[in-house]
């Protein structure tokens, strides 16, 4: 379970008054829960953001009152700036299992890649899982080691979840493999080149037809007059 902890306000500001003094316009909401306004101040939810990777469990105080356990369920980030502009929190129960999203994090270093020049491919940067709340990790490691040759493949079976854990993806999905060189994949002997010399246009076809028949014509005309003497 992590100690990540925030604090926040109930929010008696516009949002665009919120934003000027650094916080971010929130709300809270849960199962049971009636959903609150508030904000947070940007700094203090950026650096537990950062440090839970966005999926970690956090200990959110509102006005100084008693710390409730929350997950961080959405946000909405400006475009331009990349600063987040809206948090939502959902309020968890501590008897009862979530469901929710759990970073990978690839570890390790891969023979393909490293000794013959491979590419490295991740499918997955997350994973649903299914789990109390205590039992929550911000990331689960996935050791790379095992990707050896081109084509080998890490699947959602071969991935340790931690105790408590349960891992709700396919056991058959794919998390990552590593594919060849882009060089190699574009060695395969090209095409013959094209003598663009030899490619006639619509209107040289054209003329060349009109010029067999002239001549065609011209042999008939040539042949009668012969017969005529």
């Amino acid at each position: 379970m992590s100690n990540l902890s925030l604090s926040g306000e109930l929010r008696v500001k516009a949002a665009k008054e919120l934003r000027k003094e650094s916080k971010i316009p929130a709300v809270l909401y849960g199962h049971g829960v009636k959903n609150v306004n508030l904000s947070v101040n940007y700094r203090e939810f950026e650096k537990a953001y950062q440090a839970g990777g966005g999926k970690g469990l956090l200990e959110l105080t509102i006005d100084s009152g008693k710390p409730i356990n929350v997950l961080v369920q959405d946000w909405q980030i400006n475009p331009i700036t990349s600063v987040f502009t809206h948090v939502d929190f959902r309020q968890v129960k501590m008897d009862e299992k979530i469901k929710t999203d759990v970073n990978l994090k690839f570890i390790g270093e891969s023979p393909a890649v490293k000794e013959l020049g491979g590419i490295f491919v991740k499918n997955f940067s997350s994973i649903p899982v299914e789990c109390l709340p205590k039992d929550l990790v911000s990331e689960i490691t996935v050791d790379i080691v095992s990707l050896k040759e081109f084509g080998n493949v890490i699947h959602i079976s071969d991935i340790v979840a931690p105790t408590g854990i349960k891992i709700l993806a396919h056991d058959e999905d794919v998390i990552a493999t590593v594919t060849p060189p882009r060089a190699e994949e574009e060695s395969a002997p090209a095409a013959a080149a094209v003598d663009l010399s030899q490619i006639k246009t619509e209107s040289e076809e054209k003329k060349e037809k009109k010029a067999t028949e002239d001549a065609e014509k011209a042999k008939v005309e040539e042949t009668a007059k012969k017969e005529k003497k």
